[in-house]
């Protein structure tokens, strides 16, 4: 299974009750179950507006790995990378904060940024969660 990320949702009394109604009748294993099949529901029924804005405003989809070596080599060529992420990017431990403020151009993250704390402090005017819509 991939890796994922704990979330917590507040729901009305009622939506609770009548998910757990569901769960009692059959019809999903668990509260989880149900979440995951109304989450895959709507993301299936939106997939044109998430592949449309994907495209628009130049993410990449899934895991990337920024590591010592490849920022490295990004300066060795006189230049600064842009991450533009749809899931998680994890900054290798190895990368120190002044390699990064070095090669790093910006951050943009719809999802979750793995980085030693050092590494975010010399980025964090670089960082940004969340999307600018264009």
């Amino acid at each position: 299974m991939a890796e994922t990320e704990k979330i917590t949702i507040n729901m009305s009394i009622i939506e609770l009750g009548k998910v757990d109604l569901l769960v009692q009748e059959g019809f999903y294993q668990n509260r989880t179950d149900f979440i995951r099949a109304a989450i895959r529901s709507q993301l299936d029924k939106h997939e044109t507006a998430v592949q449309s804005s994907i495209i628009r405003n130049e993410f990449g989809l899934g895991v990337f790995v920024c590591t010592r070596e490849g920022l490295e080599k990004t300066l060795a060529k006189s230049e600064r990378k842009n991450y533009n992420v749809i899931g998680r990017l994890v900054i290798q431990e190895d990368v120190s904060p002044e390699l990064a403020d070095q090669a790093i151009e910006s951050i943009r993250v719809i999802g979750s940024l793995r980085a030693s704390e050092t590494v975010k402090a010399a980025l964090k005017e670089r960082i940004a969660y969340g999307i600018e819509i264009k």
